[in-house]
């Protein structure tokens, strides 16, 4: 296929739709937003990331079109019970100083302390969870919690200079793709000593493996990004240098200074775009979307906000399978989708949790697999809205709940985005159910620590809600829904909806039941870990009682932002997870801005490829 594709390309450049290299390859850009720390080993934030994915490489990247490659490791291999899992790192790769010169070699022993640094309890990682939850690494979490301090304890090892081990706890097929993720990186492991909580504070409290090293950091002022002339994949590696200059107003000074010849790419804002697109049709083109993030709607199980918006009723209401039907069929998913993608929502709509091209088995796609069959009809319908409405005013009047019920729509202050969609949210459904059913009431949550403010507290009744896949395997998809529990046993609930504190007792039974089909469903997808086909179509069919039951309503993955650019995007690594869309690698600096037609033929060469891999 890479033949079929160097062809298209070929053809490309003779018909002058593939743009020229420039002579001079610094990337120039602009930054409006700083990043909160350098240290890869416990930052979740994607800012934060970007930088360690351009100077630390894994031990397995992704090529343009999701298939894995070699990185620090030249193989790897699992064990016949699938618990140990072996890598053989590359030789002679370097640590090099911020100055580009040569520090000491990398080698596995700088695995085995960065992971010990991850699981550091004083050093809050917030990616620890990759290796305790998704990789299942043995004795991490107990060391994490500080049940057992010897880390000769935890499943990682330096067999030798060259061999890298791990063990896990239960088979893990996906745990190669867990090893794109920060908190698997190298770090050397003397300067991890001597730095400790002031590791990666600054350029030059780090060491560096990858594309580039941070030759220039000044917060609030300038990142440059030198590359790395020695390092062991150099001839993929076409920018040589990347300076982004900060400017709190770069949103509405990008474009200005694209316009002059500033800098090679800047986002255009949707307040902007319809100009662009009027006087620079030619070079006004789309990030890709990737994805990497599902949004989707989430039922509250457990309100927990103030008593004059009636919590007790809402739970009656949302244990109830027609109410929660009737709200489905009701959203017009489209239609409130205006307010983030106005152009071609359709383009990133989803009928499921799980997102299309995420996965796939057999060369199908893990969202068409036979469990999914006719998931398209599920939502929205007015007709059958009415139909769901008049069944829940029966059974609920029966169980004592009063009309209207008050919905609580909380969203993030100063989101205007958001605020907008959910107005447009609120005239459908109660345009469709009638405001003698429901109300739907928008309330202004927090602009600091949203989430653990709201839906984690539970303030509101019916949420847009995200997660991102952690690894390549359908299971990190029932990760946002997983059962959390009290140290008495008892259900805490999940972050995102607490359906699962409806396990507790006998309230709802109905509720109880659906739950409990689909924790068995969950149950009995990972316990599949040889044959894919069926592991993935045993989570298709666990995905779908969460729809059938109207648990979850799927909504899109975020839209490609409007942009103008220098670089072509299909160049560079592709995966759904991990930190391989954050690199440079690969990609190459035109001497112009790529074109709509320079973009839409990438665009057809890279669909090509990637559907036949």
């Amino acid at each position: 296929m890479k033949k079929v594709l160097a062809l298209v390309l070929c053809l490309c450049v003779l018909l002058g739709c593939v743009p020229a290299l420039a002579a001079d390859t610094t990337y120039n850009a602009l930054y409006s937003s700083e990043v909160s720390t350098l240290n890869y080993l416990t930052s979740s934030n994607t800012w934060d990331q970007t930088v360690g994915a351009n100077v630390i490489d894994t031990l397995v990247e992704y090529d343009s079109y999701a298939q894995v490659l070699p990185g620090l490791a030249e193989s790897w291999e699992v064990s016949e019970d699938e618990l140990t899992w072996t890598f053989h790192l590359r030789k002679g790769v370097k640590w090099y100083d911020h100055t580009g010169a040569p520090v000491a070699e990398v080698t596995a022993n700088d695995f085995v302390s960065a992971l010990k640094y991850v699981l550091t309890a004083e050093y809050e990682s917030s990616v620890s969870y990759l290796v305790t939850d998704a990789a299942h690494i043995v004795n991490a979490a107990e060391y994490e919690r500080g049940e057992i301090t010897d880390f000769s304890q935890v499943g990682v090892k330096a067999v030798d200079d060259y061999t890298l081990q791990y063990n896990v706890t239960v088979p893990t097929p996906y745990f190669v793709s867990c090893t794109t993720y920060g908190c698997f990186m190298p770090a050397y492991g003397p300067l991890l000593e001597e730095q400790g909580a002031e590791f990666a504070t600054a350029n030059d409290k780090m060491y560096y493996c990858g594309a580039y090293y941070l030759s220039e950091f000044e917060p609030q002022v300038k990142h440059v990004y030198s590359k790395n002339l020695n390092y062991w994949d150099a001839a993929n590696v076409h920018i040589e240098k990347i300076e982004r200059i900060y400017n709190a107003e770069a949103s509405t000074l990008a474009p200005i200074m694209a316009q002059r010849g500033e800098v090679d790419s800047a986002e255009l804002s949707n307040d902007i775009v319809e100009e662009w697109l009027s006087t620079n049709p030619d070079i006004v083109i789309r990030d890709r979307a990737i994805p990497d993030y599902s949004y989707f709607y989430c039922f509250n199980f457990d309100p927990q906000y103030d008593a004059e918006y009636e919590p007790d009723n809402w739970l009656i209401a949302v244990n109830n399978v027609n109410f929660r039907q009737s709200i489905m069929k009701a959203f017009d998913r489209l239609y409130s989708m205006r307010a983030i993608e106005p152009t071609d929502p359709e383009s990133v709509l989803q009928n499921t949790i799980t997102p299309k091209t995420f996965a796939a088995v057999d060369g199908v796609d893990f969202t068409e697999l036979a469990p999914f069959e006719g998931v398209q009809d599920m939502y929205f319908n007015a007709d059958a809205a009415l139909e769901y409405k008049a069944k829940a005013i029966e059974e609920l009047t029966a169980a004592g709940a009063k009309f209207p019920v008050k919905m609580v729509l909380t969203y993030k202050s100063g989101d205007t985005d958001w605020e907008n969609e959910y107005i447009l949210l609120k005239q459908q459904l109660e345009s469709v159910l009638g405001t003698d059913y429901i109300e739907c009431i928008l309330m202004a949550g927090p602009s600091e620590s949203f989430l653990s403010k709201t839906r984690r507290a539970g303030m509101y009744s019916f949420m847009r809600c995200n997660w991102g896949g952690d690894f390549v395997d359908p299971a990190t998809w029932t990760d946002p829904f997983a059962e959390s529990f009290n140290d008495d046993g008892t259900h805490k609930g999940n972050s995102y909806n607490k359906m699962d504190k409806m396990l507790d007792g006998d309230t709802y039974p109905e509720t109880k039941a659906t739950l409990e089909a689909y924790y068995a469903a969950v149950a009995e997808a990972k316990a599949v870990t040889a044959d894919t086909k069926d592991r993935y179509t045993k989570f298709a069919a666990a995905e779908r009682i969460l729809l059938d039951n109207a648990m979850v309503v799927p909504y899109f993955i975020m839209p490609a932002t409007y942009q103008v650019s220098k670089l072509n995007i299909f160049e560079g690594q592709y995966a759904p997870f991990g930190v391989s869309n954050l690199r440079f690698k690969y990609q190459h600096l035109h001497d112009d801005f790529v074109t709509i037609a320079e973009y839409e033929a990438a665009e057809a060469a890279w669909l090509e490829a990637l559907g036949n891999k």
